[in-house]
């Protein structure tokens, strides 16, 4: 509903997660101003349990991989079945999958400013490769690291893209100042008390000059990114040299 009362004609940013845990959502997804723009119509979430389209009476959606080795793969016609369920709307379909490609502000904001994503959750070993092909789905990784499944990852990547939408954030100038967003990480923050531990508030923050502020938080975020990301660093540092040269 609009300020007026009336009905907002606004679409919602729609996510559509297929799992064998629909249960699970929409966790964490439900709380703070993440469920605040849910409840909103901001975003909406439909979820869709993949063993309802099983094709024998254990709902079994898995068989042993060909060729050999240990687990089970998700057979491609169950997979398939669970996807063309779904509306795509223009909407990408994501796998996610340690070896997809690694999950990146850029494509996040990418997605935000989309309708919405459909994102299907891998278990066992992993998901046919011809319902991959055959699907065009976008592979993708939160990480270099092994989950037991994609709902945690789904989460993830669906609070990263929904806190972007208009009207989530109540400072809308917070995502603009967050680690990635100008290819650094982020400088390092404080509230009072302005001692604690014997730890003070660095100066500069309580100078009310903010030309300095602002120079002493853009030192900070070049000297953690080069310390800790420093394959981040190198690329900030090639695009400033690049506006020189110009």
């Amino acid at each position: 509903m609009s300020e007026k009362g009336s009905i907002s004609t606004t679409k919602p940013w729609q996510a559509s997660v297929l799992t064998l845990f629909p249960d699970a959502f929409p966790g964490i997804l439900g709380q703070s101003i993440i469920g605040t723009a849910r409840s909103n119509d901001i975003w909406s979430l439909k979820t869709v349990d993949i063993r309802d389209f099983a094709d024998n009476k254990h709902r079994n959606v898995d068989d042993t991989p060909a060729g050999g080795g240990p687990g089970m793969v998700i057979k491609p016609n169950i997979a398939a079945a669970a996807i063309d369920s779904v509306a795509r709307e223009g909407r990408p379909v994501i796998y996610l999958t340690p070896r997809g490609k690694p999950l990146t502000q850029q494509r996040v904001r990418e997605l935000a400013a989309g309708p919405g994503a459909i994102i299907f959750c891998g278990r066992f070993e992993g998901l046919d490769q011809r319902v991959i092909e055959g699907r065009e789905m976008e592979e993708i990784s939160i990480g270099d690291f092994v989950l037991a499944g994609g709902e945690v990852a789904s989460m993830a990547l669906l609070e990263a893209c929904i806190r972007l939408l208009p009207g989530v954030l109540g400072d809308a100038a917070s995502a603009e100042q967050e680690s990635f967003e100008n290819g650094l990480l982020e400088h390092p923050l404080y509230t009072r008390p302005r001692e604690w531990e014997g730890r003070e508030i660095p100066p500069v923050l309580l100078s009310g000059d903010h030309k300095k502020i602002a120079q002493w938080q853009l030192t900070q975020a070049e000297k953690i990114t080069k310390a800790r990301r420093p394959d981040l660093y190198h690329a900030y540092k090639a695009i400033g040299d690049d506006h020189e040269r110009d």
